[in-house]
């Protein structure tokens, strides 16, 4: 049996080609009763418009390219789910590329989503050649979501608000009574703006915070931690730049006989699926990434429907969720 066709729909609807098309398109100048009579014939019908043909006659895919800079970073699933929410209900379609992997087999990181047309990319996380998008982003709108680099024109920027959550977090130590407090800090201008944040807040409370940069993994965390304990003055609370590099905190403390948070506070930063796992229990900064996504999807389509125009930045407020791995320091501190 042959599919159901464009003219099946408009027969059983009793309405023209045209109308359904229309109606296929979202247009506003349907009326209500002619909608719901097309919509009708199309379930009862069991039709499905083409997608290639459609793509042709709008000049458009209705596709997204959506680029990582390394798939295996849990803190892109809430991000992720608040981008494609928006873009689903608005009629689009995702099509992921992993940085990482294209880098590992010589691939342009771009050139694909140009190939198979996207109706526009977006970019989450800090890219390791930022410059790559300054072609693209000539071409079809790009946004960059959860990341502050690189700043092009025309190409909006969505992330957290990073001094804003350092700050939170480095407060929150302080005010547990914490004095010798350690930052994991990490790389590109997220994590500057985390660093700078830790360092200003402790002076502003007359303390000088220690700073041991990491590659921003569970083994950097691990490796850093484990160097930032043999000191002699060892810190009683670290704050890490993110959710992994505080699970390699959490492991280099246990190996060394040291209780969290008793002997030690453990502070993470994104608010993954790890942090609220039982067993760890991370107190943590929520960087806001469902809004994040949607505020991204938001500001694509906004480019779709307005065109060009100066690049903007929108950052959201983070928020702290103090769980089980921070506490008072040791009674000798």
């Amino acid at each position: 049996m042959r599919p159901p066709t464009i003219r099946d729909v408009a027969d059983r609807a009793g309405v023209s080609k045209s109308l359904v098309s229309l109606v296929l398109r979202g247009s506003e100048q349907v009326r209500p009763e002619k909608r719901e009579a097309v919509t009708r014939a199309m379930e009862e019908l069991g039709y499905r418009p083409n997608a290639a043909a459609r793509s042709l006659s709008e000049q458009r895919t209705r596709t997204v390219g959506v680029l990582l800079n390394d798939l295996r970073n849990p803190w892109f699933v809430d991000l992720l789910d608040g981008l494609n929410s928006l873009l689903h209900d608005n009629g689009l379609h995702m099509l992921m590329a992993d940085t990482r992997l294209n880098r590992r087999i010589g691939q342009d990181v771009t050139g694909p989503f140009l190939d198979l047309r996207a109706d526009g990319l977006v970019v989450i996380g800090t890219l390791p050649d930022p410059a790559a998008l300054g072609a693209i982003a000539e071409r079809i709108p790009v946004v960059v979501a959860g990341a502050r680099e690189p700043v092009l024109p025309g190409v909006d920027m969505v992330a957290n608000d990073d001094e804003q959550g350092a700050r939170l977090v480095t407060e929150h130590l302080i005010g547990l009574g914490h004095r010798r407090i350690a930052h994991i800090a990490g790389y590109g201008a997220v994590g500057e703006l985390r660093r700078r944040s830790f360092e200003a807040t402790m002076r502003a409370h007359g303390l000088a915070g220690v700073v041991e940069v990491s590659d921003m993994t569970e083994e950097g965390g691990y490796r850093t931690t484990v160097r930032l304990l043999s000191r002699p003055d060892r810190p009683t609370a670290v704050f890490a730049v993110n959710d992994i590099a505080s699970v390699g905190v959490l492991s280099a403390a246990e190996e060394l006989g040291l209780r969290v948070p008793r002997d030690l506070s453990v502070v993470g930063y994104d608010n993954t699926r790890i942090a609220s796992l039982r067993h760890v229990w991370l107190t943590t900064v929520d960087s806001a990434n469902h809004e994040v996504g949607r505020r991204a999807a938001r500001c694509l389509l906004d480019r779709f429907e307005g065109g060009g125009g100066a690049g903007r930045v929108q950052l959201a407020a983070p928020t702290l969720e103090v769980r089980g791995t921070t506490g008072a320091p040791p009674p000798t501190d």
